[in-house]
C-alpha cells in the first residue's frame, strides 16, 4: 500500500541585513544561546559552520527583495521564526523588514501597505501566527474540483489564473535536519525518499525553489552555492538546554540539550510503527519492532525525591512518560484508519511521533489529524472562529473540495471543507485532503506558534488540541506534565 509522504521542514527563506542578537549569543566560537519562556534553548553546528555564519549564503542577500534564509528562520527563534519575534520586528521597523514583503508575508499580494496602521493589518496572519502565505493551485488531473472559496482576505480564488489557493504555513525550522524524512509541510520538496544522499538533494532543490520565491531571486541558485546553504543546514542541532523550574537539563542523569541529540543516528523508517518501505511504496500494516518508548533523556529524573527543583524534574519525566506510553484510541485519522482500512488503531503519542529522540515520523507519513478543519459556524453549534476541536481558525480562508464526477453532496465522501488542503494540492489526490507531515519536536520553547497554521499559540494550547481530538480525558496534572515535557525537548 503506498504511504504517502508529507513535508517537512526547511524551509522558507531569509531575513534582514543585520541578524537581530537580541535574545541569543552570537559569538562564533560557542554555541548559540537563546532565551526563552521556558528557560534556554542551544544550536550548535557540528559541521565546521559557526551557528551565525555571515559569510555563508544562508545568511547572505540572494534575491531582490531584502530577504535570505535567515529571515524566517533566525537562530535566536531555534531557527525558525516565532509570531512574538516578528511583532518586535514590525514595531521596530514599522512593517519594513524584509520579512514584511507583499509576495507572501502578507495575506493578500494586492493589500495596501502604503501606511504603518495599513501594513498592520495586510500583515496580521504573519504577526499572530507567523504564517507565510504560500499560493499553490488545484493540480491538473487532480481527482477534485475547487467548488467554493471563502477568503476574508479577498484574494484566493478570485486571483489572475483564479485558481490559486493561500494557504498560510508556518516556517518550518532549519535545524535538526538529520532526523528528516520528508521536507516541507506538505512534501513538496520530497523528490527523493530514503536513498543516500536524498534528503540532501531534496534540501538543496528546496533552498533554490525559497530563494526564487520567497526572495524573488531572478535566476536559480548554482549548485556551489546550494550546496553551502545545505552544508551549513545539515551541522545545525538545537534542543533546549535548562528549564526555569527543573535547572540544567543535562544535569543527574538527564540527556538533554543538542550535544548528546547530535549524537544521534537516524535511520530512515526506524522504528516505523506502519512497516513501511523505504521507498514508500509498501507499508505492511504494522511493525513487529516498533517500540514505543522514543524519548528516554529524562529516564533518571523519575527517581528523584524531595520538592523545589526535583519536583519540577519528576513533572517532566511523567510527561515523557505519558508521551511514550499514554493509551490513545487512532480515529478517523486519515492516512492511518482510512488506508489500512483498521477504524480504531491503539497507540501512543509516539505512534505518529516515532522517530527515536526527534519525534517525527521516521518515513513520510502525511496525516490528517482535524487541524486543517474550517471554523464551525453557529448553526452547526460552533462560534464561527474555532473548529470542532478549538483552534481558532476563522482568520483563514475556507476552501470547499468537491470529488471529481461527483454531486458533491455527502460530507467526507464527495465533499470537504478545509482551511488547506496539504498534501493534496501536490498529489491531486482526494484521500490527500487536509493531510500534513508531523515536524520534529525538539527546540519546541521558543518558536511557538504550532501546527502548520500557527493555530496553537502555546504547547498548553498543542496538549488541549489533542485531548480534545482523541477525548483523552487528561488530568490537569496530566496536561501540565505533557507540558513540561514538551518544553524540554
Amino acid at each position: 500500500m503506498t504511504h504517502l509522504r508529507v513535508s517537512f521542514a526547511v524551509a522558507i527563506l531569509t531575513v534582514t541585513a543585520v541578524i537581530p542578537l537580541a535574545h541569543g549569543d552570537g559569538d562564533n566560537d560557542r554555541p548559540f544561546k537563546a532565551k526563552n519562556e521556558s528557560g534556554e534553548a542551544r544550536t550548535i553546528n557540528v559541521a565546521g559552520f559557526p551557528v551565525v555564519a555571515p559569510e555563508n549564503p544562508f545568511f547572505l542577500d540572494l534575491g531582490t527583495n531584502g530577504r535570505r534564509c535567515v529571515t524566517c528562520h533566525q537562530p535566536a527563534d531555534n531557527m525558525s521564526v516565532s509570531a512574538t519575534s516578528i511583532a518586535k520586528r514590525f514595531e521596530k521597523t514599522s512593517g519594513e523588514d524584509p520579512i514584511f514583503r507583499l509576495n507572501d508575508g502578507a495575506n493578500s499580494p494586492l493589500a495596501d501597505v502604503s501606511t504603518r496602521e495599513r501594513r498592520r493589518q495586510a500583515y496580521s496572519m504573519l504577526l499572530t501566527k507567523g504564517v507565510i502565505r504560500v499560493g499553490l493551485p488545484v493540480p491538473e488531473h487532480a481527482e477534485f474540483t475547487l467548488a467554493a472559496v471563502a477568503d476574508p482576505y479577498g484574494y484566493a480564488g478570485r486571483n489572475a489564473s483564479g485558481n490559486e489557493l493561500s494557504l498560510f504555513r508556518r516556517p518550518l525550522p532549519t535545524t535538526n535536519l538529520a532526523f528528516l524524512s520528508t521536507v516541507m509541510w506538505d512534501g513538496r520538496e520530497t523528490l527523493q525518499r530514503g536513498s543516500a544522499g536524498a534528503i540532501d538533494f531534496n534540501l538543496a532543490h528546496q533552498s533554490n525553489s525559497a530563494t526564487e520565491g520567497h526572495a524573488q531571486a531572478p535566476a536559480p541558485l548554482d549548485e556551489a552555492t546550494r550546496k553551502l546553504i545545505v552544508a551549513y543546514e545539515r551541522g545545525l542541532f538545537t534542543a533546549q538546554v535548562s528549564d526555569a523550574g527543573a535547572g540544567d537539563l543535562r544535569k543527574d542523569g538527564a540527556t538533554g540539550g543538542p550535544e548528546e541529540l547530535a549524537k544521534q543516528l537516524f535511520v530512515f523508517g526506524d522504528n516505523d510503527p506502519l512497516g513501511c518501505s523505504a521507498a514508500g511504496e509498501h507499508c505492511a500494516g504494522s511493525n513487529p519492532l516498533f517500540s514505543p518508548i522514543v524519548f528516554t533523556h529524562y529516564d533518571a529524573w523519575a527517581r528523584l525525591e524531595g520538592s523545589g527543583r526535583n519536583r519540577a524534574r519528576r513533572a517532566i519525566a511523567r510527561g515523557q512518560d505519558l508521551f511514550n506510553t499514554m493509551p490513545i484510541s487512532i480515529e478517523g485519522v486519515a492516512g492511518i484508519n482510512d488506508d489500512f482500512d483498521t477504524p480504531v488503531v491503539m497507540g501512543t503519542c509516539t505512534t505518529c511521533h516515532d522517530t527515536p529522540h526527534a519525534g517525527n515520523h521516521s518515513v513520510p507519513a502525511p496525516l490528517d489529524i482535524g487541524v486543517a478543519d474550517p471554523p464551525l459556524s453557529p448553526a452547526d453549534g460552533g462560534d464561527g472562529v474555532h473548529n470542532r476541536f478549538g483552534l481558532p481558525v476563522g482568520d483563514m480562508p475556507v476552501y470547499t473540495l468537491c470529488k471529481m464526477n461527483s454531486a458533491c453532496d455527502r460530507p467526507g465522501e464527495t465533499r470537504k471543507v478545509v482551511t488547506d488542503p496539504g498534501r493534496a494540492l501536490i498529489t491531486g489526490r482526494w484521500q490527500d485532503v487536509g493531510r500534513f507531515k508531523g515536524p520534529i519536536l525538539r527546540g519546541l520553547s521558543g518558536r511557538a506558534p504550532y501546527f502548520h497554521n500557527g493555530a496553537a499559540a502555546t504547547l498548553a494550547d498543542v496538549v488541549s488540541f489533542y485531548d480534545a481530538r482523541f477525548e483523552l480525558g487528561l488530568s490537569d496534572q496530566q496536561k501540565a506534565d505533557l507540558v513540561a515535557f514538551l518544553r524540554a525537548l
